[in-house]
């Protein structure tokens, strides 16, 4: 949640955006569940989609505007992820782009469309109707909050961040808001993000720097290795800073890219720490590996391993559990080579098991973020997965979200 004196954080942080957050009725929960994001001001435009084969009308029909370069607006609801919905679900998706649209006097084209929730129900076309009319009617500079807000399902909160930096001689601004909980793993993890920037700068050199950022923040998370029919994933960039056109190259992008990486990364470590049922935010570092490939492979093994998440739920210092995920992970290792550590203490080293205070242990196991360092010794490379714990809350929820 925002505090009071945030409420212009998150994605109205930027010059010439404003958003709403309503209730439709979507929801079983009668919860905010349709937000719009606006800038009157055309907003060059970048996008990354789920891998899933099996993807989400809204995802169908964004890959196509997002062609364009350019959009006005993002409409999203939650409470119906409108996939495995058919042509009419490719048509209800269209549909929202043009109640969009027709309140904000711009073209569908440039209405970018996001759904979450239950798969295979249709929208409920005649709540959205209504919901995206009263969501336009209460634009505001203050509605990210609300916005945020309404695309969230199982997150027990809305994710959101905001920054800005100098380039060009002018003040530049980032917001941002996220949802995501459960259904989470890499290649898109079920995972909504909105950026919004004021720099100016082309669609194409903001859809390099996105699609580079994204295999380093948001494809590095793991709840449950499950991946999302609907990832998304939008940036908007208005111009409103005024800044002279950012060129790849310069010094100017190089900030701008550092900026946008620390926004998709913090909203992915808050992804991964509020994953469902989740106690423990788990950082896992794996360093001396040949390449950042390798060291992704063993992390991720790690990182969705049930055996290794349900111990860390249990404060137990199974060290077992994670070599032996390393060991699976399908690139070559020695394991006298091999050092791991929980929260710096070293637990496993030259093929044995590593002598330390019990006590110490015990006290890194009880805290709510656990750092676990691998170490191969192979090579220089490495790469860093955020994660969580599995517990009984898990299954709980997924047990029973669909009824």
């Amino acid at each position: 949640m925002f505090s009071e004196k945030s409420r212009k954080a998150g994605i109205t942080f930027p010059k010439g955006f404003k958003a709403a957050g309503v209730k439709a009725g979507i929801k079983k929960s009668g919860n905010l569940d349709v937000a719009l994001i606006y800038t009157e001001k055309e907003a060059a435009v970048a996008g990354v989609f789920t891998k899933n084969e099996v993807a989400a009308a809204p995802v169908l029909v964004d890959r196509e505007y997002i062609k364009n370069g350019k959009a006005h607006a993002i409409v999203a609801n939650a409470g119906c992820a409108n996939a495995c919905t058919g042509e009419l679900g490719l048509k209800n998706a269209k549909e929202m782009a043009k109640l969009a649209a027709a309140e904000l006097g711009c073209q569908p084209e440039d209405v970018l469309v996001s759904s979450t929730g239950i798969i295979g129900v249709n929208l409920p076309m005649d709540k959205m109707a209504a919901g995206i009319k009263a969501a336009a009617a209460e634009l505001s500079v203050d509605g990210s909050m609300n916005a945020g807000e309404a695309i969230i399902t199982t997150d027990t909160y809305s994710k959101a961040c905001s920054l800005a930096v100098t380039i060009g001689g002018k003040e530049v601004r980032f917001g941002a808001i996220a949802k995501g909980s459960g259904m989470i793993q890499p290649d898109m993890a079920t995972m909504l993000c909105y950026i919004s920037t004021d720099a100016n700068i082309s669609s194409q050199l903001l859809q390099k720097a996105l699609s580079d950022i994204v295999e380093i923040s948001f494809n590095m998370i793991s709840v449950d290795g499950d991946m999302s029919t609907n990832d998304t994933v939008f940036v908007l960039a208005n111009g409103e800073a005024g800044n002279p056109e950012i060129k790849e190259g310069t010094k100017d992008y190089e900030i701008f890219y550092d900026t946008l990486k620390t926004i998709c990364q913090e909203l992915s470590k808050k992804i991964a720490a509020d994953g469902e049922g989740a106690t423990k935010f788990l950082t896992i570092n794996v360093t001396g590996t040949k390449s950042f490939e390798d060291a992704k492979a063993i992390a991720m093994c790690i990182a969705k391993s049930p055996l290794v998440k349900t111990a860390f739920f249990g404060e137990d210092p199974n060290w077992g559990r994670v070599i032996c995920a390393v060991g699976y992970a399908g690139v070559p290792m020695v394991p006298e080579k091999t050092v791991i550590k929980f929260g710096g203490i070293p637990v496993y080293a030259n093929g044995l098991g590593a002598e330390f205070e019990e006590a110490d242990l015990r006290a890194v196991m009880e805290k709510p973020d656990i750092v676990i360092d691998v170490e191969m010794g192979q090579g220089d490379a490495g790469a860093t997965v955020w994660s969580c714990d599995l517990s009984y809350e898990y299954v709980k929820i997924n047990g029973e979200y669909h009824t």
